[in-house]
């Protein structure tokens, strides 16, 4: 069918060729810059990476932090961090979620802060859920108190309610 030699020839050759899209000069390969068209120059996207997914029979001892996706399907002891975090129907965490995006099918025995906090109906949480948006599925435990903030994921710390001051006593006279 074509050499390497007809390819390498000048561009815009034969009919042929001019259905394909030219290589640049310097690569050498074939299929690569097809790949390469398909948005991979410097101000293309990052390709959507695979969450992290810790097992069924993996626990951790110590804090987990990632930019990405997890999905925790073992037993964590510590603090998790993270994209979108997914807690599995069978997993337990200790300490507490931190997430843009929450989704708890299993315990979380701490804190939750999320934009997005979603417990399913198999879901057992003891500990305060700081909030953007909550959904809680009929059936979901949960024991703790649910705050709404704008910025759940910034600070960290509650503010405190503004103390009432006490109506003065009205004497008669």
């Amino acid at each position: 069918m074509f050499s390497k030699s007809k390819l390498n020839q000048q561009p815009g050759g034969d009919a042929e060729h001019s259905s394909k899209p030219q290589q640049p000069k310097g690569q050498g390969f074939s299929e690569a810059p097809a790949k390469m068209e398909l948005g991979a120059g410097p101000a293309a996207m990052k390709p959507k990476v695979a969450p992290s997914t810790l097992s069924s029979d993996l626990v951790i001892k110590g804090d987990i932090k990632t930019s990405g996706d997890i999905q925790v399907d073992g037993e964590v002891e510590g603090n998790v961090t993270a994209h979108l975090l997914t807690v599995g129907e069978n997993a337990v965490v200790r300490g507490e979620v931190i997430a843009d995006d929450i989704v708890v099918n299993g315990r979380v025995i701490g804190r939750v802060r999320g934009l997005k906090v979603r417990l399913t109906s198999t879901a057992r949480v003891e500990g305060d859920i700081i909030h953007k948006t909550i959904a809680i599925e009929s059936g979901a435990h949960f024991e703790g108190a649910v705050q709404r903030q704008d910025d759940p994921l910034g600070g960290g710390s509650r503010q405190p309610a503004p103390a009432k001051r006490p109506e003065p006593s009205q004497t008669q006279g």
